[in-house]
């Protein structure tokens, strides 16, 4: 290990810093410096207790920021710091991409229009175009719901196989936002059943009282659910047939999102 990487590794907890936290970055630092390393370089490395060295790598190879080699014990970088990286990227270039279709599709409903993705059991919300009225749906890029909440979380989960949400939802009951949120996990599960047959999904006041949604997944060009796009609507503007257009331009918004997709990652 290099006089450098070592005297960056042990700078550590000063003032307004985190300890258990500064360890995590300590030790990213130390492998991206070295290369691999066996656990008494990096325990010399930080200058750790043994037994606080292990609990932190073991908490850091579940979580794929480090592995370990089998044969030579030794640890390594992970797969989830090239996901990180790549994922930055990969969302701001979707954002840039899908930004012109929700613009156009906010101009043909006049209703707020969101991209999202999914990161776990919620939604993250990465784009919108915003409706021209003054009563709307509100929101900002980065905000996280429970995805089970509202129409755009329910076409993402659905992009899922049913065994993978069943596990990811566990059973216990899920959070109510309003009276009409689904909290039963196996009635989530059913509704999520006919979302994947009907090709769409609803929020009838579930996320808030006094708003509607309708979302669809957004597929890459292996036709894999990448993220999902929605369109919500205030109730006193909801109509049956205000829907059935939306459903309907939603439908062509998403389909052009795949061909751009496709051109995109050839």
């Amino acid at each position: 290990m290099t006089d450098k990487a070592a005297t960056e590794s042990k700078a550590g907890a000063g003032v307004g810093h985190v300890k258990s936290a500064d360890r995590v970055m300590s030790v990213l630092d130390l492998i991206a410096a070295n290369g691999a390393m066996s656990f008494t370089e990096i325990v010399d490395g930080l200058g750790v207790p043994k037994s606080s060295a292990h609990a932190l790598l073991r908490t850091m190879q579940d979580r794929k920021y480090i592995s370990i080699d089998a044969q030579s014990k030794e640890y390594r970088l992970g797969n989830r710091i090239w996901e990180l990286a790549q994922a930055h990227h990969g969302i701001e270039d979707l954002r840039t991409l899908m930004k012109p279709l929700m613009v156009r599709l906010m101009e043909r409903t006049e209703e707020t229009v969101q991209l999202a993705r999914l990161d776990g059991v919620e939604a993250i919300y990465l784009e919108l175009a915003e409706s021209p009225h003054p009563v709307k749906l509100t929101s900002r890029p980065g905000a996280r719901l429970p995805a089970h909440t509202s129409a755009i979380g329910k076409a993402l989960l659905a992009g899922l196989e049913p065994g993978e949400v069943a596990e990811r939802l566990g059973t216990e009951p899920l959070v109510q936002l309003t009276e009409h949120t689904i909290s039963d996990p196996n009635e989530l599960l059913d509704e999520l059943g006919r979302v994947r047959k009907a090709g769409y999904s609803v929020d009838d006041e579930e996320f808030a009282v006094g708003l509607r949604c309708l979302a669809m997944p957004v597929h890459d060009a292996m036709g894999r659910p990448i993220a999902a796009m929605s369109v919500s609507v205030p109730t006193p503007r909801y109509s049956r047939k205000g829907m059935a257009e939306a459903r309907r331009a939603l439908s062509e918004t998403v389909a052009e999102a795949a061909t751009l997709l496709g051109d995109w990652r050839d």
